[in-house]
């Protein structure tokens, strides 16, 4: 363990709040850690994740219109729309007519969205994998046993959100 980063074990939750509360915790930490961690490798670290997120989409479902990759974030067209305008100006997507319906747009990944897109993903799988290395064994098959249901997790997360009372809408 690092002098700067003594080794925490949080107490056993007693209740499911309190999963969902560490949880919550643990995934933003990893994110600000592995954001930070790989922050001054590239100049275009500074992009903000909501693009690298439309980024992703694009690189998956490209060409794709504003309302589909709205969708897909949970993100209002229109905060989609003010996403876009900076990506388009440095050229990581471009807007065009969409083929199927020539009075609507899409947006595409350009080359070098594709580029900023591998470099970023590979300085973050870099960063995480020297970071699993140096964990325990003990620690990295629990990460290990822990993926599928974290996947799971996640894919229920992006299902319709439940109603205030817990029940689905």
């Amino acid at each position: 363990m690092s002098p700067h980063h003594p080794a925490v074990s949080p107490p056993r939750p007693l209740s499911k709040s309190a999963d969902a509360r560490l949880l919550t915790e643990a995934v933003t930490r990893l994110r600000r850690a592995l954001r930070v961690s790989v922050g001054g490798d590239d100049p275009w670290e500074a992009l903000p994740m909501a693009q690298v997120e439309l980024l992703q989409v694009l690189g998956e479902y490209s060409p794709a219109r504003i309302g589909d990759l709205a969708v897909r974030r949970r993100l209002a067209a229109s905060t989609v729309s003010g996403l876009i305008g900076p990506m388009i100006a440095a050229g990581l997507v471009a807007r065009q007519t969409d083929p199927a319906d020539r009075r609507a747009s899409v947006v595409t990944l350009t080359a070098a969205g594709r580029e900023r897109l591998a470099a970023w993903t590979l300085a973050h799988e870099r960063r995480m994998d020297a970071a699993l290395e140096a964990l325990p064994d003990a620690d990295l098959r629990a990460v290990r046993a822990a993926l599928p249901a974290l996947f799971r997790l996640a894919e229920f997360l992006d299902g319709p959100a439940p109603a205030q009372d817990g029940s689905p809408l």
